[in-house]
């Protein structure tokens, strides 16, 4: 069963703005991720190039290409659609991981699932 946790106010994603960071735990490895607002809706990946598994802004939360159409990978120039993640162009293999948000009353949420959790806190 998924979990939702509350990432952001809705304000703060702004079309092909700058994106909203976040930590996960995918597949038992902390990873960030970031969310993003594209065509009026909001969309998160782990911020991990299918081509090689590195962080891809190219400037802190920076992900859009020029013309706000594209993702791009600050590195290798790898191109993904922001309302999917797959694969536009350059050096891809595969799309990026997408992670499931929802949006109610002015705040985003995004949801945990089977491979995606969050990070854990201890207290000592």
């Amino acid at each position: 069963m998924s979990e939702t946790f509350p990432l952001c106010n809705s304000g703060e994603l702004v079309d092909g703005g700058a994106a909203v960071p976040f930590d996960v735990v995918y597949g038992g490895q902390t990873c960030r991720a970031f969310a993003i607002r594209y065509q009026g809706l909001v969309h998160a990946y782990l911020n991990r190039c299918s081509h090689v598994a590195m962080e891809m802004d190219w400037q802190p939360n920076r992900f859009f290409d020029d013309t706000g159409r594209w993702l791009l990978c600050g590195t290798h120039g790898a191109t993904y659609q922001p309302d999917t993640g797959a694969c536009a162009g350059g050096p891809c293999r595969g799309g990026l991981v997408k992670i499931g948000l929802s949006e109610r009353d002015g705040v985003v949420h995004w949801h945990t699932a089977y491979n995606l959790k969050p990070l854990e806190f201890r207290h000592e």
